[in-house]
């Protein structure tokens, strides 16, 4: 099984401070290694010249039949036996080995088939090289903490600025067109942007582009609605005054459905601006959807598994429930049965089910699966949006559509 990493591992921030890490650590290791390789070099050339200068002098009081200096002796006890070997093969060598518990650089040269050696202490070079280690370490560590702190402060700012823009993108995805990020580097030119910025501004601009797009749709569509209404008025009296049979009852008909149509795409303009005021009130939920079933005037069934009294907008739900009845008639089959089950009403039919791109999309406008215009579904959506409801569209189980209508 793939082992899950935890959500916070794919964040900027962690994968930064990573990375800033593992830079730092292995520069201090570079660093680290390379002072410790001269200066070691370094310390162990001055004993080895100090211990050879110090043979050469045994060496020439051996010469001379005079007393050895301390530290100097022919095959002295504790002397490495590797040393031993090369000064009785005739070279002279120097090691730095453990004597009596204490680390001692040896110094031999042949002497008559015998090693002539000396030794110095070297207990104080390998304290300075342990120092010099501790004190890399330390300072690396520091380096390492400083170099984090400093990162994650720059790193931060970068994702904050992100989040924010993120947070203004999902604001605008919800309908909040007036969202902005606002970031003072895209409107002051003195500044130069990076590219957090140039998101920002790009984001910006696509905002303002698409409200004043919405806004002129709306203005245009709200104007032709009111623009319709006057003549579809005149039409309407115009009609009643005509004689009775076949051809008038189809203009009355065709006037009807247009002063429908004209209404629907009012309450859309209305609903798309968001100038609605929403009156809430207590109602019970199975009173208020058999009042609905009784004026749409279908035969619909209402069933009630739990009733639930509601605060919310009375009209505005009625209207909701009375789309989503007469589009299960007028595009669905029998029975339709609306269920109270609390704060949960249900829609169902027994047709062929809602289309593909309804359930994938939800519902647009002028774009139905059969008769109408696709606006019955889409003001109830609206209005269902209006009064903090969730409506949601599915495949019942059996066959037919299923539509659910949450309330707060």
């Amino acid at each position: 099984m793939r082992r899950v990493l935890p959500a916070w591992t794919a964040t900027l921030t962690w994968k930064s401070a990573c990375f800033i890490v593992v830079m730092c650590c292995s520069l201090a290791a570079v660093l680290g290694l390379l002072v410790h390789a001269e200066v070691t070099r370094q310390t162990v050339a001055t004993a080895r010249d100090k211990a050879l200068e110090r043979l050469h002098d045994a060496a020439l009081a051996y010469e001379a039949g005079e007393a050895l200096p301390p530290g100097s002796g022919i095959d002295p006890q504790g002397l490495p036996p590797e040393l031993r070997a090369l000064a009785v093969s005739g070279q002279r060598a120097t090691v730095v080995a453990d004597h009596l518990g204490q680390p001692v650089m040896w110094a031999a040269a042949p002497a008559d088939g015998r090693a002539l050696a000396t030794a110095i202490d070297y207990g104080q070079s390998a304290r300075t090289i342990r120092g010099l280690d501790n004190a890399i370490i330390g300072s690396s560590l520091l380096a390492i903490g400083g170099t984090l702190l400093v990162g994650a402060f720059a790193v931060t700012r970068v994702t904050r600025r992100l989040h924010q823009t993120a947070a203004v993108a999902r604001r605008i995805t919800g309908g909040d067109l007036d969202a902005r990020v606002g970031d003072p580097r895209t409107t002051d030119p003195a500044r130069h942007q990076d590219e957090v910025s140039t998101v920002a501004g790009a984001l910006d601009t696509m905002a303002g582009t698409l409200q004043a797009k919405l806004l002129s749709e709306q203005r245009f569509t709200a104007d032709v609605a009111h623009e319709l209404r006057t003549p579809l008025t005149g039409l309407q009296a115009a009609s009643e005054l005509l004689p009775e049979g076949r051809p008038t009852q189809l203009v009355r008909e065709r006037v009807r459905t247009m002063r429908q149509l004209t209404e629907d795409l009012l309450e859309i303009s209305r609903l798309d601006s968001g100038s609605e005021r929403v009156d809430t009130d207590l109602h019970q939920l199975a009173r208020l959807a058999r009042r609905v079933v009784r004026a749409s005037g279908t035969d619909t069934e209402v069933v009630v598994v739990r009733d639930a009294h509601v605060e919310t907008d009375r009209r505005r739900l009625e209207r909701v429930l009375g789309n989503l009845v007469a589009n299960a008639h007028k595009h669905g089959r029998g029975p339709v049965v609306v269920t109270v089950d609390g704060p949960v009403v249900t829609v169902r039919d027994h047709g062929v089910g809602y289309p593909d791109y309804l359930l994938a999309h939800g519902p647009q406008r002028f774009r139905s699966g059969g008769r109408g215009h696709g606006l019955g579904l889409t003001i109830a959506v609206g209005q269902a949006q209006a009064i903090g409801a969730r409506l949601e569209f599915r495949e019942a189980e059996g066959g037919g559509a299923l539509a659910v209508l949450t309330l707060p």
